[in-house]
């Protein structure tokens, strides 16, 4: 995709939102065609770290003990241990609202078969269950990189929703991460752009303009 056709759109899907009180996201909305979506291997399913940021605070949660819950603190913005799991699992309301609060959770391997066990109908359909944290993962680095990713998910759905950043940063640095999501997502499909039917930017309460 020509990346004029995508500076073009956010500037006019900038111009035509109406002034907000509020910091407004932008996003792609992305149509596929002639695809097969009931079948789980054709489904998107991305994490993708934007260049540019996300232009907004976003959480990390990490499950964790001991040295690699230490040194997790200065990093996530909230750090669950091991007896706190089922605390959670008993306080559904509060699990709810730590999910709804944090875009990704980070965990210890051997902590995966209890969060799952215990919280994964809560995480689960948010497409929040952890990701693992190997031994030789940099724990700050991996948290400080999630703060600059999207994750993307078609799920069963021909139509599905990609943030590309805020209407306080840049034309360049939103338009770079349209492009980034794009190739990726582009990438991961069998027939490439045949199997994109078309691609919208939009504000969150502005109306959609096509780039593609």
């Amino acid at each position: 995709m020509a990346e004029e056709n995508i500076i073009n759109g956010i500037k006019k899907a900038l111009e035509d939102s109406p002034d907000r009180n509020f910091n407004e996201s932008l996003e792609l909305a992305v149509n596929l065609r002639d695809i097969d979506l009931s079948n789980p291997d054709n489904r998107i399913n991305e994490e993708i770290v934007l260049p540019n940021g996300r232009g907004k605070t976003i959480k990390v949660g990490v499950f964790g003990s001991g040295e690699m819950a230490l040194n997790a603190r200065d990093s996530a913005d909230t750090v669950i241990e091991p007896e706190e799991i089922d605390e959670l699992s008993d306080d559904k309301r509060r699990a709810r609202k730590l999910a709804e609060e944090h875009e990704f959770f980070l965990a210890e391997p051997p902590l995966m078969p209890v969060i799952g066990r215990e919280l994964g109908a809560i995480l689960g359909p948010k497409g929040k269950m952890p990701n693992p944290v190997t031994p030789n993962m940099d724990i700050k680095d991996t948290i400080n990189s999630l703060k600059n990713t999207v994750h993307v998910r078609s799920r069963d759905r021909m139509t599905f929703h990609a943030p590309i950043g805020t209407e306080k940063m840049s034309i360049e640095e939103l338009a770079d991460n349209a492009s980034t999501i794009i190739r990726r997502i582009t990438m991961n499909l069998e027939r490439r752009e045949m199997n994109i039917k078309s691609v919208y930017i939009k504000t969150t309460m502005g109306p959609a303009v096509r780039i593609m």
